[in-house]
């Protein structure tokens, strides 16, 4: 079994929390875009946008595309079924959406990352992991924070929206804790979008205190009976709250840890930029009912030849 090859000097890879600006896009777009069977495409012409502009801005080599294969469950739900509970359920019309922008990554020679038990954020970290010792750098496309906790040294989080990129050194300044601390840190402040408890009665301030002291929540349990001598506002509260809900934490840790070891299939070319789909790419934008700009736009993008005789 031969062995994934060294990446040239200076390598990038490009990893997109796909789902994020599929449902920004959903949530932004006018419902104005629908298919040949009438079913609405608002997301998938905001998400193609997106891409675009990503594409062109960021002319990557090497690139994958992560998505939420199971939008309503994975392995974390079997660890706490309240997880993400809070949520309704994906209407059909932003499921369908959801498969026609993995059939565009795929059609313009995008590698695409899902699985029926790991979110999109386990399969970035589970690339990034992979990639690293192979001499790659990876740039993570997401605002979302806890992406934050899989920067290393030479890598970048990039909130493509706001134009804004940081690297490991920034987290401090964005969040409060190191990269490496931001699962402990969210275990302790729990995380009202994904459900997450957390230890109650711990904000944001306190759990950066605590870490920046005794540095991990697994050194913060073990050590919980200085808590009390802390100079912290409320310390003596803080540690019995921290003794009455520590199996909780350690729970809660276990969800937001991203983990490294989802299955990725294929990665010995290391997310290479494959070539185009043409007869896919074109009967997408056919059954999507793309206009001529967007259309010349994904063509050039893919390295196609256009013609204005292909729009319908």
């Amino acid at each position: 079994m031969s062995m994934p090859a060294a990446a040239p000097a200076g390598a990038t890879l490009y990893l997109v929390d796909a789902s994020m600006y599929v449902f920004r896009a959903w949530h932004s777009m006018p419902n104005e875009f629908h298919d040949t069977e009438g079913w609405p495409t608002n997301a998938v012409h905001g998400f193609a946008r997106f891409l675009l502009e990503l594409l062109d801005r960021a002319r990557p080599q090497h690139i994958a595309i992560a998505f939420d294969e199971a939008l309503d469950s994975c392995f974390r739900n079997a660890i706490y079924p309240a997880y993400k509970a809070n949520r309704e359920s994906a209407p059909e019309e932003l499921r369908r959406q959801f498969v026609h922008c993995r059939t565009l990554c795929s059609a313009l020679g995008l590698a695409v990352l899902a699985h029926g038990e790991y979110e999109a954020d386990d399969l970035i970290g589970s690339a990034v992991a992979t990639s690293r010792p192979h001499g790659f750098r990876s740039v993570i496309v997401s605002a979302d924070k806890d992406l934050s906790q899989l920067l290393g040294d030479h890598d970048e989080q990039w909130d493509f929206a706001k134009g804004q990129r940081w690297g490991a050194a920034g987290v401090p300044e964005r969040h409060g804790v190191g990269a490496h601390q931001i699962a402990d840190y969210l275990a302790l402040t729990g995380d009202a979008v994904d459900n997450i408890p957390g230890v109650p009665g711990i904000g944001s301030k306190t759990a950066a205190a605590l870490l920046g002291h005794f540095g991990t929540l697994d050194a913060l349990l073990e050590r919980v009976e200085e808590v009390p001598f802390l100079r912290l506002r409320g310390a003596a509260s803080t540690a019995a709250k921290l003794r009455a809900h520590r199996e909780q934490a350690l729970l809660c840790r276990q969800l937001t840890t991203i983990a490294l070891d989802a299955p990725l299939g294929e990665t010995s070319l290391h997310f290479a930029r494959g070539s185009a789909d043409a007869a896919i790419l074109g009967a997408l934008c056919d059954s999507l009912r793309f206009g001529p700009m967007t259309r010349r736009r994904l063509y050039q993008s893919a390295g196609l030849d256009f013609a204005p005789s292909q729009t319908t």
